[in-house]
């Protein structure tokens, strides 16, 4: 009866257990991992986060900090590199508080969360010990209650719906009227039954907060350190075995598991109605908490040393060799063509000279939109000053001449030019203003050419010509990490 009390949920004895992972580094022996936990954590800009530890290191406002948070903060603000916090707003990090409507950093502020919520954590610690206690077989008889209600569940799904009223009602309700109508002292009577009816004999029990320098605060504060070792021994023992072959360090093993993956996801969606799913939840399920007991694990280690140790490395050598006949990744990588106009301007008139302008990614027709409004082509001044598309690199070592100057003309429909099918391949501005192209517009193809008759017309202010070059995708040396 007494585990059910409201006492049980903060006075214990037993510690929440630290998980062992052996090859695992400790974190608190990483002092650069320290280090970026604690970049990580200051995700406001250098101005709020000075801002914020003058107030709390001065006290202007009323806070009710005390003088020791005060000092801390002074220290903590002198600690800090400016430095440190500039990178921070350097790297754009959804994190950060232009995009979450929290307050941000404060050393005060979190000393007094963390006090709320160590005085408060205790249930949870307690439910962890209890589920620990019910999957490791402590007691055989309440882990074979749970998987007969697993195996209840499994066969009859419709009775999920059943287990959080049955919860409420066992775990809630019956405790709260057993803690109102107490039995009588042992001595004072001798039977074992007695009869709750009648008023109520003690009042309410509520889970009260642990009380700070309390011995349940004490003990808070050991099970969350314990835990906050488990999650970081789990998250690194997870990342070190699933990042490896996932992430595509190793290409034809990555490769392997998308194309086994692939074809599972192929199956399943065609035959998924036809497998007996209860079937499978309830082996799951009974595998899963047998897999608990002392001596499935002695045995399992046992034949695990005896009998698949010796067959792992064959088995590992099929798979590489089965990975380097069939998964071939030999593709060259991705390339593309690029192009740069030359524009050249005419100074003096129709017998003034042509004098070299710029290099723009754009032709600066007479109908393109910079050309009506005015504006001067962008671009640069010299040839060697283009630079590839950003994640790009020259495929090759120099630029070539588009020696099919017609072909961009009527691709991008540019009318009112001239087009050389011979010689520098320039294509220039027919002499007019741009009023006379908007209403007689030169179509698709009917670009005039300077050697088919068109010689002795005269040339308008602008003329330019096609350089093409190839590039390739860029090798990415360092492409970040994923903030965990």
């Amino acid at each position: 009866m007494e585990e059910y009390t409201a006492d049980a949920f903060v006075n214990r004895e037993e510690p929440v257990p630290v998980i062992a992972v052996s090859g695992s580094d400790s974190p608190s022996s990483d002092p650069k991992g320290k280090r970026e936990r604690l970049k990580e954590s200051l995700g406001g800009s250098k101005d709020k986060l000075k801002e914020k530890l003058q107030d709390a290191g001065s006290g202007s406002k009323d806070y009710g900090y005390s003088l020791q948070d005060r000092l801390f903060a002074k220290l903590l603000q002198q600690v800090i590199p400016e430095e440190e916090v500039e990178e921070l707003d350097l790297a754009p990090d959804v994190r950060s508080s232009k995009y979450i409507n929290r307050p941000g950093f404060s050393l005060p502020l979190m000393t007094n969360n963390f006090r709320r919520f160590n005085a408060r954590i205790g249930v949870v610690f307690v439910f962890q010990n209890r589920l620990e206690r019910l999957l490791t077989w402590r007691k055989p008889t309440h882990t074979l209650s749970l998987l007969a209600v697993c195996t209840f569940v499994c066969l009859d799904p419709y009775l999920l719906s059943v287990i959080p009223v049955a919860a409420a009602l066992l775990f809630v309700m019956v405790p709260a009227y057993l803690a109102r109508h107490p039995p009588p002292p042992v001595s004072s009577i001798h039977t074992t039954s007695y009869s709750m009816n009648g008023p109520p004999l003690a009042p309410p029990r509520t889970i009260k907060p642990a009380a700070e320098m309390s011995k349940d605060f004490f003990r808070n504060m050991r099970d969350l350190q314990n835990c906050m070792d488990d999650f970081s021994t789990i998250h690194d023992a997870v990342l070190r075995i699933v990042t490896p072959p996932t992430n595509f360090s190793n290409e034809p093993l990555s490769s392997t598991i998308f194309l086994f993956l692939f074809v599972a996801t192929c199956l399943l969606f065609i035959t998924s109605h036809l497998l007996p799913w209860r079937l499978v939840c309830l082996l799951v399920c009974w595998t899963a908490i047998a897999l608990g007991h002392p001596s499935i694990q002695q045995l399992l280690l046992s034949n695990h040393q005896k009998h698949l140790a010796p067959h792992e490395r064959t088995a590992q050598s099929w798979l590489d060799a089965w990975i380097s006949h069939d998964i071939v990744l030999d593709a060259p990588p991705e390339t593309r063509e690029v192009e740069i106009f030359e524009l050249q301007r005419r100074n003096g008139g129709q017998n003034g000279e042509w004098e070299s302008w710029m290099f723009s990614p754009g032709p600066y027709d007479p109908l393109s939109p910079q050309r009506i409004s005015g504006d001067r082509p962008k671009g640069t001044r010299f040839f060697e000053d283009v630079a590839p598309p950003r994640g790009w690199e020259w495929g090759d070592k120099k630029w070539v001449l588009d020696l099919a100057s017609r072909e961009w003309v009527e691709d991008r429909m540019v009318q009112g030019v001239e087009v050389e099918i011979e010689g520098e391949r320039w294509v220039g501005d027919l002499a007019g203003d741009k009023e006379a192209y908007e209403m007689k517009p030169i179509g698709k193809g009917k670009s005039k050419d300077l050697d088919e008759g068109g010689g002795d017309s005269k040339m308008g202010e602008w003329r330019r010509r096609r350089w093409v070059r190839m590039v390739r995708r860029k090798v990415v040396s360092d492409i970040g990490s994923i903030g965990s």
